[in-house]
């Protein structure tokens, strides 16, 4: 299998393997060309889709703090409510002391749970003052959650109009540049690829251009160019790496 392999790869000379990297390159360019025109769209719906949901998170934590915070009120009004009975229980009772020592310890605990209430009314302004201030956020963010529905409304709008002038036209240069893929070895495919991702303007493959490098417009050697020309051995860029081609050989795919 492996020769079998071997000799599959062998079967294209170095000038078709250039001449179909060359094609690989324009047809990914093209795509690229497409994404472009969809621009920061794809970001810009992704983080719109981020913060609705970090909003309606922080909504649902707000309304639970709420709920917390109304618990806490009725746990101080039946404090409230408790204290209260005992301070009427307290006073009846000062009716029937029989000694100034009772006296002084009803008077005490009645001292200590108007204390007691006066602390629970304390917390409940606290706690509805925390209601409040979480209602008022609820609200902003309810106003700036219907904000940003609108602009990923619209913004998945523009998105999918160009997506769908495109779809076809990108299928098609997708499935092109699939074939084109069968055709080059994998070792040069992958050396392509890598090539391709590190290069700024995705080139892998340029031509000459002025004696120099159509990628990084470095000067080459007349010797190297007479190498490139004659299309015998794959041939890359000294200074950036990318794979070069002779121009006639990109006039001869363009046509």
């Amino acid at each position: 299998m492996a020769k079998k392999k071997e000799v599959a790869e062998k079967e294209y000379t170095v000038e078709e393997r250039l001449r179909s990297l060359y094609q690989l390159q324009v047809t990914m360019t093209s795509i690229d060309k497409i994404k472009t025109l969809r621009g920061e769209l794809p970001l810009e719906v992704s983080d719109l889709e981020d913060e609705i949901a970090g909003l309606e998170t922080r909504i649902h934590n707000y309304h639970a703090e709420i709920d917390t915070n109304k618990g806490n009120v009725t746990l101080q009004k039946n404090k409230i409510s408790e204290a209260s009975g005992l301070i009427e229980k307290y006073k009846s009772q000062l009716d029937n002391v029989r000694n100034n020592r009772e006296f002084d310890n009803l008077s005490k605990e009645i001292e200590f749970q108007g204390l007691e209430v006066e602390f629970a009314e304390k917390r409940i302004k606290e706690y509805n003052a925390v209601i409040d201030k979480k209602k008022d956020d609820i609200k902003q963010c309810k106003e700036l959650l219907e904000g940003r529905k609108g602009d990923l409304t619209q913004k998945k709008s523009e998105l999918e109009e160009i997506i769908s002038e495109t779809r076809q036209e990108e299928e098609k240069l997708r499935e092109k540049a699939k074939k084109l893929e069968e055709t080059i070895e994998p070792r040069l495919l992958t050396a392509f690829k890598r090539i391709r991702k590190g290069a700024h303007n995705g080139l892998a493959v340029v031509d000459i251009q002025r004696d120099a490098c159509g990628g990084c417009f470095n000067k080459i050697p007349p010797q190297k160019q007479m190498d490139i020309k004659l299309r015998k051995k794959i041939i890359v860029c000294e200074y950036c790496g990318r794979i070069m081609i002779d121009p006639d050989l990109t006039l001869s795919v363009q046509k």
